[in-house]
């Protein structure tokens, strides 16, 4: 009775992570938990679906440590599923996992293992690889904040890039509205209740005129907890490409453990900070962890290269104080590199398993930079802009502009402008 329009993986991934029906006596499985069926899935080269089928059912229990009885209880949930998502497609929600091809490569490449199995959504689902501005902060922002994040947001209409929030209370529903208003585009990564937000009258509007994308990594009627919310500030970073961060309390609430935790991960993305005499110290203290102050006059015709060089000019300085820092590299890239230990992500059936082995940090930063050149020159026979630049060399755009200014100043590439590209030296 399950619909057609999931995929094999899909169905087998959502009876045993997804909540639906009430009807059913085993817990689903935790993200750790599924996790561990994934290394076992990677490594006999099968896929999600396989485990539909009950013969491989017995030994995905004994490799992976889950009881069997647990896991034929939650694959024979298919009535359960089939009722569920009649409803859903009902009301527009579509479902896509961790293994369907249109899932957002933006949490594979910065989330990793722990990018969410399943996705609800409405709207467009191509947005997911627009990228853009994620603002966050307090749901009782002052009247300062407030004006702010409404400037920025309509900023981000004017120069196309879309606004990515939390849909919350407060900076997050004031941005995603002050865009759209304006004509722009918001995505909205919810921790309850998907469904209910998506039948709202303005949010139908927005949708229908595919300006507007609602997901969630949990159940459409989910409630909110502390959990939740928690989970989706990764979310909300993963899917943009800077964080802003309008207000924190210092050391207390989601607006700072999600900047936090953003800021210490290995891969970061480039976060900025609103600054001024009544900005919270929340924020001047995430500037300790490594977060970029918002520029005070802002391009309003060039404001995603204004963003791209502030970026780059802190990783910069970064490098310069750990030199062997280094982003997500390919295993091209990488294997280009004399004596540098692997880091591979190794993509199997549409799942990745993330190995990270310990590497010298301090042998080979220019000998990545030389290894990566010949990519670049390649790519960079015809114009190229930065986003078909990092794409193609699967890495972020920060570094991707690191390595383009060093080649620059080399004279082996030029900056063509209107619209920004890059292209080889003849």
């Amino acid at each position: 009775m399950m619909n057609d329009f999931l995929t094999e993986d899909t169905k087998a991934i959502i009876l045993l992570c997804g909540v639906f029906g009430k009807d059913h006596a085993e817990k689903p499985l935790s993200l750790a938990e599924y996790s561990l069926l994934v290394r076992w899935l990677i490594g006999v080269k099968m896929r999600p679906g396989d485990l539909l089928q009950k013969e491989n059912v017995v030994e995905a229990s004994i490799a992976s440590g889950l009881d069997k009885q647990r896991l034929e209880s939650l694959l024979g949930r298919g009535v359960h599923l089939g009722f569920a998502v009649e409803e859903w497609h009902r009301n527009g929600i579509w479902i896509i996992s961790r293994s369907d091809s249109d899932y957002p490569a933006r949490y594979k490449k910065h989330l990793k293992n722990i990018a969410p199995p399943l996705l609800f959504g409405v709207g467009d689902r191509s947005l997911l690889n627009r990228g853009g501005l994620g603002i966050v902060g307090s749901r009782n922002v002052d009247a300062e904040g407030e004006a702010f994040t409404r400037h920025v947001a309509e900023l981000c209409a004017y120069n196309r890039m879309p606004v990515v929030s939390g849909g919350a209370r407060g900076v997050d529903h004031i941005s995603m509205t002050a865009s759209l208003n304006v004509g722009g585009v918001a995505i909205g990564i919810l921790a309850e209740n998907l469904l209910k937000k998506s039948v709202e009258r303005s949010a139908r509007h927005a949708i229908a005129d595919g300006r507007l994308l609602l997901i969630s990594p949990y159940h459409p009627n989910a409630h909110f907890t502390v959990g939740t919310a928690m989970g989706r500030n990764k979310l909300i970073y993963a899917m943009a490409d800077y964080g802003l961060v309008v207000s924190a309390e210092y050391k207390k609430g989601g607006t700072w453990a999600g900047a936090e935790e953003e800021l210490k991960r290995e891969t970061s993305l480039p976060v900025f900070v609103r600054v001024g005499d009544n900005a919270p110290q929340g924020n001047e203290k995430l500037m300790d962890l490594g977060a970029i102050p918002w520029p005070e006059c802002i391009d309003r015709n060039n404001m995603k290269q204004q963003l791209s060089d502030l970026s780059t000019q802190t990783q910069e300085k970064q490098y310069q104080q750990n030199p062997g820092l280094f982003d997500y590299m390919s295993l091209m890239e990488m294997s280009s590199i004399e004596n540098a230990k692997e880091k591979v992500d190794e993509v199997v059936s549409g799942e990745i398993l993330v190995v990270d082995q310990e590497i010298n940090s301090g042998e080979f930063t220019d000998a990545v930079y030389q290894a990566v050149l010949p990519h670049i020159l390649n790519k960079l026979t015809t114009p190229a802009t930065i986003e078909e630049i990092s794409e193609s060399l699967n890495v972020v755009k920060t570094q991707a502009n690191i390595w383009l200014k060093k080649a620059i100043d080399e004279h082996k590439i030029m900056k063509l402008s209107r619209p920004l590209r890059y292209q080889k030296i003849e």
